[in-house]
């Protein structure tokens, strides 16, 4: 019970992934504010008080500004606090680049990114006074390392890992910890994209223990945490050594000279943040003309 009393926000939560998301925090004592637009939000809130736990249904689209807001005073007016946003809620419009309309492209991007920046927006200033929260971002392979026919989907979940990076640095101070969750997981949104054979081993409820660290007392922050079939795994956003190739008039040609130096991944750095990478490329030139 380790998160008891805790308040948990968790968006597309009436089935799928987030139905098990918002299964495990109840089991784990926190009281749980199911969001979905449907009614797949009360059923779920059923089953949580059915099992003996503390539930409250906020049906709302993450993409209305006014409805994530009312999702937030009902969650206040019920616990008084808000302890952690799982962002989960998310659609398909899959299609190879050629064939996407510019508007199943925004629809996405929205849903995904825009959805999530609204709900964060919306808690974060009530983290901030109680000095403690726990944001979870839904990334994806499919963001990180790309897949045919999602470049609207694999754009907004790249994203995401963005406003994470940012996030964690912002909300250090008030003990606030963002992370992002990369789940593979057969549900009835991706169920099309996996074989029949496999799907039994891609059970949303083999991803959700995985949330449950991210969101603890003892979390992380700036994680990203890769889970599917029972398996976990950390990715990273990683910059190699590089070579110095300084401002000759050849320096394009020396790139491509030079080129497996540049890339070489032997000595690669995960930078702290964006400074950190310029002070690095301001020390290595620095080296480079005897300037140190």
């Amino acid at each position: 019970m380790q998160l008891k009393g805790r308040v948990a926000i968790v968006t597309g939560a009436g089935g799928g992934l987030g139905r098990d998301h918002a299964l495990i925090l109840a089991r784990y004592g926190a009281h749980v504010v199911v969001n979905d637009i449907n009614d797949g939000a009360d059923k779920v809130a059923a089953e949580i008080r059915a099992a003996g736990g503390e539930a409250l249904a906020a049906p709302g689209s993450v993409t209305d500004e006014m409805q994530v807001d009312a999702v937030v005073r009902s969650a206040m007016d019920r616990f008084g606090r808000i302890d952690i946003l799982v962002n989960n809620a998310g659609i398909l419009r899959d299609r190879s680049f050629t064939k996407m309309s510019l508007e199943d492209f925004r629809l996405v991007v929205d849903v995904h990114l825009m959805g999530s920046a609204i709900f964060t927006k919306t808690v974060w200033d009530i983290m901030r006074a109680q000095n403690y929260g726990r944001i979870v971002m839904t990334t994806s392979s499919s963001g990180l390392y790309g897949n045919f026919g999602q470049a609207n989907y694999g754009a907004a979940k790249m994203a995401l890992v963005g406003l994470m990076q940012t996030l964690s640095l912002e909300g250090a101070s008030k003990n606030i910890r963002v992370n992002c969750l990369a789940p593979t997981a057969t549900t009835a949104m991706t169920a099309p994209l996996f074989a029949d054979e496999i799907k039994h081993h891609l059970r949303p409820s083999l991803v959700s223990p995985g949330l449950i660290q991210l969101v603890g007392e003892d979390a992380p922050t700036r994680v990203i945490l890769c889970a599917g079939a029972g398996h976990f795994k950390t990715a990273n956003i990683t910059l190699t050594s590089g070579a110095y190739i300084g401002a000759g008039d050849d320096a394009a040609e020396q790139i491509g000279l030079r080129w497996s130096e540049i890339a070489d991944r032997s000595g690669e750095t995960v930078p702290a943040n964006a400074g950190a990478q310029i002070n690095q490329e301001l020390t290595e030139a620095a080296k480079a003309l005897n300037l140190s």
